[in-house]
């Protein structure tokens, strides 16, 4: 009865729009004050407490930072070091946006923040290139969900804290499934480009030019260097870490690009505060939420649902997966993993799937519908940039869909393809 009312009230409200903060609170009000005598103040109590953590901190400042990256000459010559190593190979100039999106990962955590970043450059230099330009929207949008699981990663952040997981054992996870997802992209790219005849971009690179490039980009590649390992040698915590990320995006923006001004740190600090405020907000009534569905045992209840239509490990990933493939056409990611991360976690756990392991998977999963319609934010990111329709770029974005649910699958059966890294620093 908890349940079918819980997930009803979730889903009535989030078809109406309401936001996903307001739809965890609400719906969490209407089953304690209906199927319950726990206190309404509960509510309150767990919001507010859920917020006191000092790792939820690292969120503000990692957003803080992509921005002043994104912002401070970072984009561009990221973008220059990656032509300079991939450029002159068939279909080149796509490769590059992927490369340079991997790149740029390493220091947003967001996705729709490489999609911009990179996109604003290379879309246009790809349709210049005689480039299609719904490919070119396409494959700028699905690597930018590179974004979210390349370290650091704001998604990753919020699901070790609903979790209660490490942040630096999620980041280390996300290293090599987001290498390995960058190259099924280069393949697309490879095999698009030799069926469409697309020209490389550049002629074979010298030592003296990459070097050139790289030697421009250093200080932005410094970042998950220093990020990784801080938190791996021991000198600070991940949210210390988003700090010390801060700091130095404003020293290397300012006195070494020459390019931050007081205007954009004030338009970075404004576009943190607007977005860590729907986040914190979403966070605080989700603890709550976790709480009610923890007290009236509704993780349970799933599991034994869940575990009702097979006792195999393999089905059950495997129905998780398609689930969080569809929920993610209609759901934030963020959202979703709050949501969801208390609810299936247990269930995961009890066929024993490391919480790091199951993270990388909602994550993922959760990635694939930035490039899925309806909601698919990366698709419109790409959109305003290249001016190609939505449904344009949602036929060309099936190949690069399909490579990365192909990856998803090695990710989801294969574990030491993300704990193997992890489990070599140990």
């Amino acid at each position: 009865m908890e349940a079918l009312l819980l997930f009803s009230t979730l889903i009535v409200l989030i078809v109406l729009s309401v936001p996903i903060g307001i739809t965890l609170g609400l719906s969490t009000l209407i089953c304690i004050a209906f199927t319950s005598d726990i206190p309404l103040m509960i509510l309150a109590q767990k919001s507010v407490t859920g917020l006191d953590s000092f790792p939820l901190l690292a969120i503000p400042f990692f957003i803080l930072a992509g921005a002043l990256m994104c912002n401070g000459g970072i984009s561009r010559r990221l973008v220059n070091l990656a032509e300079s190593l991939v450029g002159f190979i068939t279909g080149g100039l796509a490769m590059v946006t992927v490369l340079a999106c991997m790149f740029f990962a390493a220091i947003s955590g967001s996705g729709p923040a490489t999609v911009s970043a990179i996109g604003s450059f290379m879309i246009p230099s790809m349709k210049e290139r005689k480039y299609h330009g719904d490919f070119a929207a396409a494959i700028t949008a699905a690597a930018g969900t590179i974004g979210v699981i390349i370290p650091p990663s704001i998604p990753f952040v919020i699901y070790c804290v609903v979790a209660q997981a490490s942040i630096g054992d999620m980041f280390i996870a996300g290293v090599v499934p987001g290498v390995i997802i960058g190259i099924a992209l280069m393949l697309i790219c490879y095999l698009t480009a030799r069926k469409r005849g697309y020209l490389s971009s550049a002629a074979r690179p010298t030592f003296k030019t990459v070097f050139a490039a790289f030697r421009e980009a250093v200080w932005a590649l410094i970042v998950p260097v220093i990020i990784l390992g801080g938190i791996y040698g021991g000198m600070f915590t991940p949210t210390e870490a988003a700090v010390v990320a801060v700091v130095y995006s404003i020293v290397i923006g300012k006195f070494v690009y020459k390019e931050l001004d007081l205007e954009t740190l004030y338009e970075c600090l404004r576009t943190t505060g607007l977005i860590n405020g729907a986040t914190e907000f979403m966070i605080g009534f989700s603890m709550a939420f976790a709480s009610y569905l923890t007290i009236a045992q509704i993780p349970a209840h799933i599991g034994a649902w869940l575990r009702g239509f097979s006792d195999s490990p393999f089905l059950l990933l495997m129905f998780i997966n398609i689930f969080l493939l569809i929920l993610g056409c209609f759901v934030d990611n963020i959202a979703a993993v709050i949501i969801l991360t208390p609810i299936l976690l247990p269930v995961v756990r009890s066929i024993g799937v490391d919480p790091i392991h199951f993270g990388l998977i909602i994550t993922v999963n959760l990635a694939c519908g930035f490039i899925s319609p309806p909601y698919g934010i990366n698709l419109f990111v790409a959109s305003a940039i290249s001016g190609e329709s939505i449904e344009k770029i949602s036929k060309a974005i099936v190949p690069p869909f399909v490579a990365m649910v192909l990856c998803l699958l090695l990710f989801t059966y294969f574990p030491s393809l993300s704990l193997g890294l992890l489990q070599l620093l140990r």
